[in-house]
């Protein structure tokens, strides 16, 4: 059963901002941060419609949507000329973010990001489709207004026939304003079963879309995912932080004589079961259920090597206070990985955490590489796959380099 939307009618706000902001909106950068106002015309709510405009010439400059809760005070989403946000306004807007993903769907696969958040002009919201579910998660209480908006434009670019919506830990506090929705809720259509099978490059996954982390799986290294599967052919493979397995299920799929998937997760390795299961496999899979780093440190001690080694850690910098710490992790898993890569194996070391600029964490990685006893070189490095497009230097986080290990 369906939920109902709230009907929620915004106000308007006229917004000055400091040079320095007016400069970054004018190379259309989406954030406008608390200390960069100079003035607004009255308190305003979440998703309230905050209208800048030019401090020198009165002019419009910019639209945005009022976000309280959030030291990024306007999230913008209209540069350059003022614009009516109705229906036709989100109509063109999904409209175009479903044109970036044509190569993707063209390829043996039902499952995309639609919606990357302020890449596709709609700052805070994503949207990811898992076959015929489309998953739209909230992080910011500015889209409480506009959902009913989103509906039309989401059934019709994903093919999708049921909406569920899913909000942010912060949209989740006690005192933060829901409008009686919870994170969950099926806002459109019926949803026979929280565990989704879709298709990734003709193989197949499950995603929980109700209990699942984020939107229910991990879309962005659906690349990674490929290109293992291309070089897992007769090889042993680690795969470590390996969550639901999706790297897990393309290197079998790519012929690997044997996986270990390693994670702290029972539930997650449950997943990973199932999603080999799915498929149909030769190859041996394995799972461990362990920390990360003792997990490692327990293989090497007992002299195991693999062909590949994938690490593929969660964010370790929510904060900048968090990098130099987020650092010292990256740089301790490589220092295991490179423990267990065969010589002539492959190490694959990701990290998304956006904090840590793509430049630094590889100097990082290659600064142990070069430390260590063994001779390496690059294969290649990997960002973001097609369906997460980035359009200013904060939307970056994800970052691969595939490296042979001497």
């Amino acid at each position: 059963m369906s939920e109902s939307l709230p009907e929620i009618t915004p106000s308007r706000l006229a917004i000055k901002v400091k040079a320095p902001a007016e400069r970054s909106i004018r190379q259309i950068h989406p954030w406008v941060f608390e200390s960069a106002i100079n003035k607004v015309s009255g308190e305003g709510l979440a998703g309230d419609l905050a209208i800048i405009y030019d401090s020198k010439k009165n002019k419009f400059l910019a639209l945005g949507l009022w976000d309280p809760n959030s030291p990024i005070r306007i999230k913008v989403i209209q540069f350059k000329k003022s614009a009516n946000i109705d229906q036709v306004w989100f109509n063109e807007k999904i409209s175009i973010a479903k044109a970036k993903r044509k190569s993707l769907l063209a390829t043996a696969t039902n499952s995309f990001r639609l919606i990357f958040g302020e890449n596709d002009g709609l700052p805070g919201l994503i949207c990811d489709v898992y076959h015929q579910v489309a998953v739209v998660k909230l992080y910011s209480a500015i889209w409480y207004p506009y959902l009913k908006f989103l509906i039309a434009p989401i059934l019709k670019e994903s093919k999708a026939k049921t909406i569920v919506l899913r909000l942010s830990r912060n949209l989740q506090k006690p005192g933060i304003e829901r409008h009686e929705l919870h994170d969950g809720a099926v806002i459109y259509g019926t949803l026979t079963n929280e565990n989704v099978i879709f298709t990734e490059h003709g193989l197949q996954f499950s995603a929980n879309v109700i209990k699942g982390h984020k939107t229910g799986y991990f879309l962005d290294h659906r690349h990674n995912r490929k290109r293992i599967g291309e070089l897992a052919k007769g090889k042993s493979v680690l795969d470590v932080f390996s969550y639901a397995g999706g790297f897990t299920v393309h290197a079998l799929a790519g012929g690997a004589s044997n996986v270990t998937s390693l994670d702290i997760s029972r539930q997650a390795q449950e997943m990973a079961k199932q999603n080999v299961a799915l498929n149909d496999l030769e190859g041996t899979h394995e799972v461990l259920v362990a920390d990360a780093f003792k997990g490692m440190q327990g293989l090497i001690e007992k002299g195991k090597r693999f062909d590949i080694v994938i690490v593929d850690p969660p964010s370790f910098a929510k904060s900048a206070a968090d990098i130099p710490q987020a650092i010292n992790s990256y740089q301790r898993l490589t220092k295991l990985a490179l423990q267990l890569v065969k010589t002539k194996g492959i190490l694959l070391s990701a990290s998304c955490s956006s904090r840590v600029k793509a430049a630094e964490y590889f100097e990082m990685v290659e600064k142990i590489l070069n430390k260590s006893n063994r001779k390496f070189s690059l294969i290649e490095k990997s960002e973001h796959d097609t369906d997460h497009p980035i359009s200013f230097p904060e939307g970056a986080y994800l970052k691969s380099g595939y490296y042979r290990i001497g």
